[in-house]
């Protein structure tokens, strides 16, 4: 047994005698720059984290190519843990999983073969099961390693080096987006349309001084790798990429295929006769698995909270396909949308927190405009040094090609050297005035070389190194050049991912939602048709179905028929007062028509004087046209009449002893109005001429020197005025010549067309 080792060192010697929070601090502030400028941050040049270009850049070492074979990906992680990842092999190979999943990533960086998970939530193969492969996005991120456009660094062990970055024109940060959580801050970045990241990169190289309202006309927002519809308006979109902090509500997309209708086929409605329908999600929000998003529904309707769902089917294969069955065929499809957006996350937030670490590794959030400013610059910055690069690569070739030269020149001469000197090298160098290395590669030449034509190849290549050079310090000394050049290369790479091309064309809709009705016990009421009937003395019922409209109905001694329409039980009422008030009933509410039904003065606070001038349903984005006896009018967003109480809401205000003459809806194609008055006199004026308002008189639509207005109408210049014929029958005539009528508002008018009804109503 030896003797013990024995030392003059005390362990006890190397403590520090230190504050313990001071110790505490400084260590942990080495960890906390540590994840975030080297796990969790991305960097803004080629937007990947450190494991993410290991990987990458392990796979390129590997020649794992888009045309060569496939590799395990045991092979890929080992590589990357052994030499430059000191991490878990689990860690790395959940990165490479992200990495290859196309419902992760919008543009995949590694093509797998095997399972690599799915938009259920179920987790990849084990390693050993999978292989993978490079794909064209990822060789054109790491174009240009080989020329000199990045720094290498020394691996974790000293043993290898790996790029500092990656060098390629593809936009990665904002077209596969980055998420990190690390100490004290966090990073959000969701990806977007390459094709849309190019234009307003362009946009800003052509103008650096371009307004931020401007790139947002080209860059519109997220385009998530499982598309859905970002339902958020475009000011906040906008003002949350100017500061780089926000939030977007990302929605699910309803989509029916095989529907017979286009309106259906964007509802996402199928119709499976006798009146039955259901319901098909085809989109899911990004980042939510299928299979969570189904039991949610499930438990939703097992928890009674969507009374208006029967149930949900999965029928999904390669594409997403979530049917949904309702409880009855009269549930209205919106109502149904809306509850699901509301109770399950088929409507998330993805926030937006653009983090990320600049060019000298230093975190900060950055809006929209400085990011593609800082990139642009790493972009220049990668072309000045591949040009540099390119520059030595030329000044060696031309040494070597003009000794060459000197040699075809003296070749008798060079021949005899070699031949009788035993070392020729010196010679010939003080002879010919040669350099070493063009010494040296003389006399490495092969026989076969030292032909005539030999010459002339390398006169030629001279002349294209020569003028390739020229080319390159041109560019060096031009910075408008450089701008050129990144043009056309992001143009190139443009074409890629183009709008027509199944990778380049935009996933996810943006499209602002329509207000939400609030959601109450009343948003549950089962849709079924009604027919609303309106009695002379103001008696109001609901008829259940939509019963020809001529039909006779049974009414009290002395009263009869005012006003009658179709509707369903989700409808809103609007009922419009003789004295400009307007009021809202819900026709679930009404009555039935066993009896007589109600006076709709029990349900309203109608003035006494006052008497109904029109009913109709509520149309979300209708427009209304009111006019007074008086001839003074405006147009109206259906929105802004309804009223939530009994008193109503006034909207035309009446003077001098005027009522609410004309209430007619505005079909959307309509772009001019006719006037006539109570001394016949017609005028047509342009629809633009009114304004929209939400209360007031309105403006002179037509001038009476005696009487006021009898009737107004809507209608299509390029079609013809169009008025109800006397007699028996619904016959109608149109005039269209009627050009000769048009006059600005406010005019008096000429005598109306021969044939216009003497009553002066264009119906």
């Amino acid at each position: 047994m030896s003797d013990p080792v024995i030392t003059d060192s005390d362990p006890f010697d190397a403590i520090v005698d230190a504050p313990f929070d001071a110790a505490l601090s400084e260590r942990y502030l080495v960890y906390a720059l540590s994840t975030i400028t080297a796990r969790s941050l991305p960097d803004l040049r080629d937007g990947l984290k450190p494991v993410h270009r290991r990987l990458l850049w392990t796979m390129r070492q590997l020649k794992l190519d888009p045309g060569n074979s496939f590799k395990k990906s045991a092979r890929v992680v080992g590589e990357v843990i052994g030499k430059y990842h000191p991490h878990g092999d689990t860690a790395a190979y959940d990165a490479m999983v992200r990495l290859a999943q196309d419902f992760s990533l919008r543009y995949p960086l590694v093509e797998g073969q095997g399972n690599f998970g799915n938009v259920d939530g179920d987790n990849a193969a084990a390693y050993r099961y999978t292989e993978a492969r490079l794909t064209k996005t990822a060789m054109q991120l790491m174009e240009g390693l080989d020329a000199g456009t990045v720094d290498f660094i020394p691996t974790y062990n000293g043993e290898e080096e790996e790029p500092a970055l990656m060098p390629g024109l593809f936009p990665n940060l904002l077209a596969n987006g980055s998420s990190g959580i690390a100490v004290g801050m966090a990073t959000s970045i969701p990806s977007h349309n390459v094709a849309e990241i190019i234009d307003a990169t362009l946009e800003l190289i052509d103008n650096p001084h371009v307004s931020h309202e401007r790139l947002m006309e080209l860059f519109h927002g997220p385009d998530f790798a499982t598309g859905g519809q970002v339902v958020d308006s475009f000011a906040a979109i906008s003002e949350a990429y100017r500061t780089g902090r926000g939030a977007f509500r990302v929605r699910g997309r309803f989509h029916a295929p095989e529907a017979k209708e286009a309106e259906d086929v964007a509802a996402g409605i199928e119709r499976l006769g006798a009146g039955q329908w259901q319901l098909v999600i085809s989109e899911i929000p990004y980042q939510v698995a299928k299979g969570k998003l189904i039991e949610q529904i499930a438990q939703a309707i097992a928890d009674r909270k969507l009374p208006i769902l029967e149930d949900v089917r999965d029928e999904s294969d390669t594409a997403i396909r979530i049917v949904l069955v309702p409880k009855s065929r009269n549930v209205d499809p919106d109502l149904l949308k809306e509850s699901l957006f509301k109770l399950t996350d088929l409507e998330t937030r993805f926030s937006l927190n653009l983090n990320v670490l600049d060019a000298t590794r230093t975190p900060m959030v950055m809006g929209l405009k400085e990011l593609l400013d800082h990139w642009t610059a790493s972009q220049i910055d990668i072309l000045q040094r591949r040009a540099r690069h390119r520059l030595g690569q030329i000044a060696n070739r031309l040494e070597l090609v003009r000794g060459y030269i000197i040699a075809f020149l003296n070749l008798d001469r060079v021949i005899a050297i070699i031949r009788t000197e035993d070392e020729p090298k010196p010679v010939m160098i003080a002879e010919f005035e040669l350099t070493d290395r063009q010494a040296e590669a003389i006399l490495n030449m092969r026989l076969r070389s030292l032909r005539k034509l030999e010459e002339m190849e390398l006169r030629k290549e001279q002349d294209t190194l020569l003028a390739e050079e020229a080319e390159l310090n041109a560019l060096l000394e031009s910075p408008a050049r450089q701008r050129t050049r990144l043009k056309r290369d992001l143009r190139a790479l443009r074409k890629d991912y183009a709008e027509d091309t199944v990778l380049g064309r935009r996933r996810t809709l943006i499209a602002e939602a329509a207000p939400t009705v609030e959601f109450s016990m009343d948003a549950m009421i089962e849709k079924a048709p009604v027919t609303v009937i309106l009695s002379q003395k103001g008696w109001i019922r609901a008829a259940s179905g939509h019963v020809p409209l001529d039909q006779e109905f049974k009414y009290k001694e002395g009263d009869g028929l005012a006003l009658i329409l179709h509707a369903q039980t989700t409808d809103k009422l609007l009922l419009a007062a003789s004295d400009g008030r307007f009021f809202t009933l819900g026709c679930d509410k009404l009555p039935g028509a066993r009896g007589f039904g109600e006076p709709v003065r029990t349900m309203i606070d109608l003035e006494s004087d006052a008497s109904i001038a029109a009913m109709m349903v509520h149309r979300p984005g209708g427009r209304l046209l009111l006019a007074s006896s008086h001839g003074k009018g405006f147009v109206a967003a259906t929105e802004e009449l309804l009223a939530e109480t009994r008193k109503g809401r006034q909207v035309v205000n009446l003077k001098d002893g005027a009522v609410l003459r004309v209430i007619r809806e505005i079909p959307a194609h309509h772009d001019h109005v006719a006037c006539v008055g109570d001394n016949r006199k017609l005028v047509v004026f342009n629809l633009e001429e009114l304004p929209v308002m939400t209360r007031g008189q309105g403006v002179q639509l037509q001038r009476f020197r005696d009487g006021g207005l009898s009737d107004a109408t809507t209608f299509v210049l390029a079609e013809g005025l169009s008025w109800q014929m006397g007699g028996s029958g619904d016959r109608t005539r149109t005039e269209t010549e009627i050009r000769m009528w048009k006059v600005a508002r406010g005019a008096a008018g000429r005598m109306p067309p021969q044939g216009f009804p003497k009553n002066n109503r264009f119906d």
